[in-house]
């Protein structure tokens, strides 16, 4: 079993990432690539102390891109979507 402060990277707070929450009570991360949903599951769990119902991934493929005459790659990463139970909730900005 691996660390669950290793599995789940950072959240995404993006326009639509706002809207998922706001309409279906879900959650976007950013997570490792050879993470799988169970692992997942068990880091937002563990973490930030919320029941999840569902998780689903996506796997997305870096971007070339150039700079003058060199190109290069920018990381394949993966993203998750964690639906929480009826009534939980993760605040990020609660604080602010």
């Amino acid at each position: 079993m691996r660390n669950v402060y290793d599995i789940v990277t950072s959240p995404l707070i993006t326009e639509k990432g706002t809207l998922v929450s706001e309409l279906g009570n879900q959650v976007l991360f950013r997570v490792r690539r050879d993470a799988n949903k169970d692992d997942i599951r068990r880091a937002v769990e563990t973490l930030f102390k919320v029941k999840v119902e569902r998780v689903r991934t996506l796997n997305l493929l870096g971007k070339t891109r150039r700079v003058g005459k060199h190109a290069g790659r920018r990381p394949a990463w993966k993203k998750a979507y964690v639906t929480l139970a009826e009534g939980q909730r993760i605040d990020f900005f609660e604080n602010v």
